[in-house]
């Protein structure tokens, strides 16, 4: 049986659940608590990097999160997150990658901020900002359809809905972006 070591708060982890969920595929969890479990030796031996989320499954071992959706796509077709389709691969792919290298570095410097970490007004009003574009992109994505591929809850609503719903909390709110604050409301019931 897969074993999923993760903590429910980590917007990464959260993905591959999510995906393991969605998948109907049978997993045991392993929370991992967050105040040091991240650093004991044996958990050090699965993750080097002390990283959540970690797959393991038999006596092979994952870490990072697309490479984990990667690996259940390819061994759990039965239910597919990805199309096939090359304009909508192409787009879930570029929702992925917008998510991990644009939206998460701006999740970082707010909370940031938000905790006390930093005080950088300038640079919290430009996080802000670049949030703003980043949803903008996405609601025009969504178009007149509930998910980012038409009808079809792909990668890219997993990956994204894992992130966008903590904007809110930290000073950037969805209103402008009704199909996003839908989405957003569906993904924090899982």
């Amino acid at each position: 049986m897969l074993k999923l070591y993760h903590n429910p708060i980590s917007a990464n982890s959260r993905r591959v659940w999510v995906a393991l969920l969605e998948k109907d595929i049978p997993f045991e969890q392993v929370i991992v608590k967050l105040d040091g479990d991240q650093f004991a030796p044996e958990f050090v031996e699965i993750s080097p990097f002390h990283h959540i989320p970690v797959l393991v499954d038999g006596d092979f071992i994952l870490v990072e999160s697309l490479a984990i959706l990667d690996y259940l796509e390819a061994k759990y077709s039965q239910t597919p997150l990805l199309p096939t389709d090359a304009k909508a691969l192409a787009t879930v792919r570029m929702v992925e990658m917008v998510t991990v290298n644009e939206l998460s570095p701006i999740l970082t410097r707010l909370s940031s901020e938000i905790m006390g970490f930093t005080k950088e007004p300038e640079k919290l009003e430009q996080a802000k900002q670049k949030a703003h574009k980043v949803l903008n992109f996405f609601e025009g994505l969504l178009g007149g359809h509930p998910y980012f591929i038409s009808n079809c809850l792909t990668r890219a609503d997993i990956v994204a809905g894992t992130m966008i719903p903590w904007l809110p909390s930290l000073g950037v709110p969805l209103d402008e972006y009704p199909k996003l604050k839908y989405c957003s409301e569906l993904t924090q019931l899982i």
